[in-house]
């Protein structure tokens, strides 16, 4: 697993447009030198609004949409549609303006759909599409993904792993999640060992509700405890946050700050 390193930006939305850029460069890159990409999406205030400065750069014609993979880290189990799944409003910032291939867009199972209200049945099917979609070289029951996008909880949650849930300790690739202490109670999420497939992992942070836990998952906090701290790219892990997000964090990891 890689070290993290981290990158400040004056405010949300630099920091949302300073992500959009860089993910642009990233998935160009990767298409050029393999002909396809991949990326997990992340919900919340700046995974959404980095979704949107993508859709208002002229840059993102940079990227070939038709080859572009699109997956989530984890889905909140409601019916499709519904304003709080993760993929509305991914679809509504982005998805629905830029020409991807409906083939290559992997959305997690809504309730009342294919599986009925059976989350478990939902995860497993995930798990399988994942599983269809990986080459040898993955090494993994998921593909190496190129980018991982994962927003961080004030009490250190990634995807819908929170702490001390049975959810952190399961090594199958997606698992669903009942009982969950944010609403609505019942989730899909991948797990650490898929989150630690992806090529680079970055966990996106703004506001001071995030600055205590992004200061203890630099820190050294176990991932039971504090499951950000356990989220790490096989090449990359990079801290993408805003002033107030860093506001805690030691002054030697702050590798990078941009005004």
């Amino acid at each position: 697993m890689s070290a993290p390193s981290v990158t400040v930006y004056r405010d949300g939305e630099l920091l949302a447009q300073a992500i959009a850029a860089r993910l642009v460069t990233r998935l160009v890159d990767v298409q050029a030198s393999r002909g396809r990409a991949s990326v997990v999406l992340t919900g919340g205030g700046i995974g959404t609004a980095t979704l949107a400065a993508l859709r208002a750069t002229p840059a993102r014609d940079a990227v070939d949409w038709s080859r572009l993979s699109v997956w989530w880290g984890d889905e909140r189990f409601l019916p499709e549609g519904d304003e709080e799944r993760n993929e509305t409003g991914a679809r509504a910032a982005l998805l629905d303006h830029v020409p991807l291939d409906p083939r290559r867009v992997h959305p997690m199972p809504a309730a009342g759909g294919a599986y009925g209200n059976d989350p478990e049945a939902a995860a497993e099917a995930y798990a399988e599409e994942l599983a269809r979609d990986t080459r040898p070289e993955d090494h993994a029951d998921v593909p190496a993904f190129d980018v991982l996008m994962l927003g961080i909880g004030p009490e250190g949650h990634v995807a819908s792993l929170f702490p001390e849930m049975p959810a952190l300790y399961d090594e199958r690739s997606v698992v669903a999640v009942r009982g969950a202490p944010k609403p609505p109670p019942t989730r899909i999420t991948l797990t650490l060992p898929s989150i630690q497939a992806a090529t680079d992992v970055w966990i996106l942070a703004s506001g001071a509700s995030k600055a205590d836990a992004v200061r203890l998952a630099l820190s050294g906090t176990g991932p039971v405890q504090l499951p950000a701290a356990g989220a790490q790219g096989r090449k990359a892990t990079l801290f993408l946050l805003d002033r107030a997000a860093a506001a805690k964090v030691p002054a030697d990891l702050l590798r990078t700050t941009a005004r």
